[in-house]
């Protein structure tokens, strides 16, 4: 993952700060800096995000594919992840070194995104032979901190934008089945988000922790607890992150802060995506891909 160098004094500038409730940017503790959202953003796609969170900026794009369905869940598509850290984002992804963060991430997108958080049964087309396959390729483009919250943004987002062409089985005299495309682009099927969760990463700095941590407030960090929670406040994941440990009473204050800010994030992103929209296919784009 990304990092910096700081000296001692800055450590203790920020440490200092964060007791107070002040960060070096003048957020309080419990704020997110800036959200830019954008979907629909790459042509060849199902479904496509790009989410910029401070300096932080995340790509995603969905590719629905026909597969067969796993035998021990014969009536259920699946969705698949793959996380690419990009050598601009960094030059320690230079080569192979983002090969380990981007497993572990992929890793953690297949723990939040579990049977609940996806009707996976909606994206069976005949069950044992064939279903929909949801491939989520996700691109770190630059890293400034907070990469897991940024990132589970964007798949919600492309998720919501993805678009799956209704499907009709076939069966000839003989009983052999077949499937047929809809060739109409607006006759398609959507995927309910209302369940997906977002992931809002704590860090413990000093007494204290902050959510949205910048690259700076990490390097200040010894430990951090990613929370997976839904629209409705429910928590369905939690791992400790880093190095250091936490005790029993600030595992549960932080998953207190947790729930409350991802409510308010969810009903941001909600809004956001539903105005979007409504704009229609001929709303201006805008990003470095506009």
């Amino acid at each position: 993952m990304a990092s910096v160098v700081l000296s001692e004094a800055e450590k203790v500038y920020i440490v200092h700060g964060v007791q107070e409730d002040l960060r070096v940017d003048g957020r309080g503790c419990d704020d997110y800096r800036c959200v830019e959202v954008e979907t629909d953003v790459v042509s060849n796609t199902s479904g496509s995000a790009r989410v910029k969170l401070g300096h932080t900026d995340i790509l995603v794009g969905v590719k629905a594919e026909v597969g067969t369905p796993k035998l021990e869940k014969a009536d259920e598509g699946y969705l698949e992840f793959f996380v690419d850290c990009s050598a601009n984002a960094t030059p320690e992804f230079e080569g192979r070194g983002g090969d380990d963060l981007g497993t572990e991430i992929a890793n953690t997108l297949y723990r939040i995104f579990n049977k609940s958080s996806v009707d996976l049964k909606a994206l069976c087309i005949s069950p044992r032979e064939h279903c929909w396959v949801l491939y989520v390729d996700v691109l770190l483009l630059e890293c400034g901190g907070n990469l897991f919250d940024s990132i589970s943004i964007a798949v919600k987002a492309a998720l919501f934008n993805t678009r799956i062409p209704r499907v009709r089985v076939l069966e000839d005299e003989e009983g052999s089945k077949d499937i047929e495309l809809s060739d109409d682009p607006y006759d398609c099927i959507r995927l309910s988000v209302e369940n997906v969760p977002c992931t809002v990463t704590l860090c413990k700095i000093g007494c204290r922790h902050v959510v949205d941590a910048t690259l700076q407030e990490e390097a200040c960090s010894l430990a951090s607890l990613l929370v997976s929670v839904t629209s409705k406040g429910v928590v369905t994941c939690m791992r400790k992150v880093g190095k250091g440990s936490l005790d029993p009473e600030s595992i549960f204050e932080m998953m207190e802060t947790g729930k409350r800010v991802g409510k308010v994030l969810h009903s941001s992103l909600q809004k956001i995506l539903l105005k979007e929209e409504s704009l229609g296919p001929k709303r201006q784009k805008v990003g470095f891909l506009g």
